[in-house]
Formats: structure tokens, sequence, C-alpha cells
């Protein structure tokens, strides 16, 4: 099982103001999800695993209905990535070059390209996790 990954940072602007460092991972032996944390105010990391599928659609129109939600904005000729994240906590909007989120993207997909995740992820694995009392 390939055990390839890539990370990146980010910085958000938070409410169009506030810079929040993001980081950005991505596993090949975990296909299907990319894992964001955000730095708060008090030097945490809260994190957020999503769909690499939702970070693709998302790059081009709006998407996701849930906790995560993603659509591209263009203002003055800079195209942003707009996250939304949401939680029993509190909301938070983030904006994030859309540039370097779809150079992150195309990294992933060099990595597992899209609709070959099934082929690096080990289902026998999961259900042995799930199953170990």
């Amino acid at each position: 099982m390939s055990t390839e990954a890539i990370h990146a940072e980010f910085v958000a602007l938070y409410d169009g103001t506030t810079p929040v460092r993001s980081r950005w991972s991505f596993r090949a032996d975990q296909p299907f999800t990319v894992t964001v944390a955000f730095q708060t105010e008090r030097q945490r990391w809260v994190e957020w695993a999503f769909s690499r599928d939702l970070l693709a659609d998302g790059l081009r129109g709006p998407a996701g209905v849930g906790d995560v939600r993603l659509h591209p904005e263009a203002e003055d000729g800079l195209t942003v990535l707009v996250v939304e994240i949401e939680s029993p906590e509190g909301y938070a909007e983030l904006e994030l070059e859309h540039m370097g989120i779809s150079s992150f993207l195309a990294a992933t997909e060099r990595i597992v390209p899209f609709g070959e995740e099934s082929a690096y992820f080990d289902v026998d694995g999961l259900i042995d996790d799930l199953t170990r009392v």
C-alpha cells in the first residue's frame, strides 16, 4: 500500500482581513480525503477532513451542503477559494488563493489519479480497524 503524501501551507484570510495559517495534507492510503488544519489565535490547530472530490468541485463552483462548503469568487482580477466551515462551536469563512489550492489538488492527482482511488484504499485494513475490539 502506497504511503506517499503531500503537505502544503497557505495563508487564508478570515473575513477578508485576518491572516490564518493553514496546512493541507493528502495521503495515498487515504485517497478520498483531504485534511486541512487552521491555526487559531491560541496557536492551536483545528483540523477538518473532507472529500477530495468536494475540493475539486469547490474550485469550479459552489460545492458542499454540510459542515464544509466551498466556492470560487473573483474580484478585481483575483480569484480566491472561499471555504466556509461550521460546527457547534462556531462558523468561519476563509479565503485562499485559488491557484495555490488548484496546484495542491493537481499534486494529489499525481499521487492518486481521480477515478483510481479504490486501487489505493485498503478496505480490508479499514474493516479490521472497525471490528477490532
